[in-house]
């Protein structure tokens, strides 16, 4: 029998951050009534983020992970563990932890009603109460807001934060979304969006309380990659490259 959720944390380079994630998540998990498992995707690293897992897992059950040699991105990486999952429930994860598990209780009752694509975001303009509580710095926070503003006028009009790591798919909706899906980098986030809106998929937002990390893998150039990808969905969009349901 497939469990109910599915929570995929994608990992390169995190045998220092990832400990903290995987007992907070672990612990939120096993204290839950519904079925879970718990899926480390690694991303071709060169620590020791595999040990890591490895040693967290012993004598613990439904916990598995996806050993990929070679650096492919994000995009692929979530791509690559959502297929993997098999929970009627998707949801992906950032290994820092900047979204805590307990957002997940505010998701189950959007599922529920219909929803098949829920999102967190850190920006008020999409929910009231959402929040950085501790805020990223000055120069990404004006990245972030002009970039988004691109985001929204070239591929997902009317959602302020895209990017936000934590977001849960039905099993549906995964499988229909990240098996057309082409971005292997940061901008997938928007691409799974834009296509959930192709494909006419219900998408809710819940609130985030978001602490930023220390430690992101996200460099300033990385800001200007993500807008070239956005500039390929909607290219992809409108030369028909993705299927239309």
């Amino acid at each position: 029998m497939n469990p109910y959720l599915s929570v995929i944390i994608p990992a390169y380079n995190e045998e220092t951050r990832i400990p903290k994630t995987l007992s907070a998540v672990y612990d939120y998990l096993a204290r839950q009534s519904f079925t879970w498992e718990l899926i480390v995707a690694l991303d071709g690293g060169t620590d020791n983020t595999l040990g890591v897992v490895q040693s967290f897992a012993a004598g613990k059950e439904n916990i598995r992970w996806l050993d990929r040699r070679q650096n492919r991105g994000k995009g692929y990486t979530v791509r690559e563990g959502m297929l993997a999952a098999r929970g009627d429930i998707r949801l992906f994860t950032d290994a820092d932890n900047s979204t805590d598990m307990v957002h997940f209780d505010q998701m189950q009752p959007l599922f529920a009603q219909g929803y098949d694509v829920v999102i967190c975001s850190r920006d008020a303009k999409d929910v009231r109460g959402a929040r950085q509580a501790v805020p990223q710095p000055l120069f990404k926070r004006l990245l972030g807001d002009a970039g988004n503003l691109f985001i929204q006028l070239i591929a997902v009009p009317g959602i302020w934060d895209t990017q936000c790591g934590f977001k849960a798919f039905t099993a549906a909706a995964a499988g229909r979304i990240f098996s057309v899906a082409r971005i292997d980098r940061w901008g997938f986030d928007i691409e799974a969006l834009a296509l959930a809106r192709r494909f006419g998929y219900q998408t809710g937002v819940i609130a985030a309380d978001w602490v930023d990390e220390a430690g992101t893998h996200v460099q300033r150039w990385d800001y200007l990659d993500t807008i070239g990808e956005t500039i390929k969905i909607r290219w992809n969009l409108m030369r028909g490259v993705y299927p239309r349901r």
